[in-house]
């Protein structure tokens, strides 16, 4: 089953990363549509004119700047893949994020702070559609994204492969920044209203927190991702 990614950026990144993967490149007249149709045009992958209203039905109400490509079906990695790169591994791991522009933020933070993948469960999270593509903003192209069953049992895997693992929560016992995170590791955050899971947190090394000053209490999953993604490739910086 092809797959149906729209955005201006999405486009573009599938286009120079996956250009054998891009079936075909839609196009409604607008101000990226030009420059979209003319790396198609260059990739070799057809383009078609369609008319207004189209895009907007297929991206289900999302922005999709005049412009929307089908693509192969999205190929899943399996973790042994991302424990086995080269290199410490980086990895991150949601439990249940289940808002696609949570999920298309995070990856791209991601990979645009040096993670090697990230790890979904199968059951009760988001999976890679057209709406994360978006937020992703061409990351997924380039970032490898695991499902799996059982986070716990996926959680035990990763440790008996050598990479510690450090749970996200309000509560935890040490700062994150406290944490030496320059050896292999995987970040686990929980889902957008209750967090990591008991099991899966019993199940982590350690249970860190982020440090703020303000009066807020807690983070949204994406900003707090982000945040802990960048204190991982500062450590790993020095």
């Amino acid at each position: 089953m092809s797959r149906f990614v729209y955005g201006v950026n999405p486009v573009l990144e599938a286009l120079r990363a996956h250009p054998s993967d891009v079936v075909r490149v839609l196009v409604e007249k607008s101000r990226g549509a030009d420059r979209v149709a003319a790396a198609a045009s260059e990739a070799g992958v057809r383009v078609e004119s369609v008319p207004p209203g189209q895009l907007a039905r297929r991206a289900r109400g999302g922005v999709h700047q005049g412009v929307g490509a089908e693509l192969a079906e999205f190929k899943y990695a399996e973790l042994e893949d991302l424990l086995t790169a080269t290199g410490p591994a980086f990895l991150l791991v949601l439990d249940g994020v289940t808002d696609p522009q949570n999920l298309g933020a995070l990856v791209r933070s991601a990979h645009a702070l040096g993670a090697g993948g990230v790890v979904l469960p199968k059951d009760r999270a988001a999976g890679v559609t057209p709406a994360v593509f978006k937020a992703a903003a061409g990351a997924l192209e380039h970032c490898p994204i695991a499902r799996v069953t059982n986070l716990a049992r996926t959680i035990d895997q990763m440790k008996e492969a050598g990479v510690w693992t450090v749970a996200l929560a309000a509560d935890g016992d040490k700062d994150l920044e406290s944490l030496d995170l320059s050896g292999p590791i995987a970040l686990v955050l929980g889902s957008e209203g209750s967090g990591v899971r008991p099991l899966v947190r019993k199940t982590c090394d350690h249970v860190a927190r982020i440090w703020m000053s303000g009066k807020v209490g807690s983070l949204n999953v994406a900003a707090a991702g982000a945040i802990a993604l960048y204190e991982v490739a500062r450590q790993r910086k020095e």
